[in-house]
């Protein structure tokens, strides 16, 4: 994703209490759900509460189960178009939906 800072940063900044982290988070569409909506990312992989480093199995599988479908997704899309579809999404990000042309 691209921010010109951290949500840490940010609340420091803004409300100088580290506590709302999360706060910030949401307001710089920063999170899982807002980069989906945006575009920025394809998918989400689930980790244990608390972190990754709490269950590395399952966040190996879980990863590995992600990139099974994707793959799969992708072999079944004609090879050519890859790139065009690449070139579109990247485009995409940063404009503004009905303000300004995507050039």
């Amino acid at each position: 994703y691209y921010s010109v800072i951290s949500p840490e940063g940010c609340a420091a900044i803004l409300w100088k209490d580290e506590t709302r982290v999360p706060e910030a988070a949401e307001a710089l569409k920063l999170t899982a759900k807002n980069l989906t909506e945006l575009g920025l990312i394809d998918d989400v992989v689930p980790e244990p509460l608390g972190g990754a480093h709490r269950d590395p199995s399952f966040v190996y599988k879980s990863l590995a189960d992600k990139i099974d479908e994707h793959l799969e997704e992708l072999s079944q899309l004609d090879w050519g178009t890859l790139p065009d579809r690449r070139r579109e999404k990247f485009r995409r990000i940063g404009a503004l939906e009905g303000r300004f042309p995507v050039i």
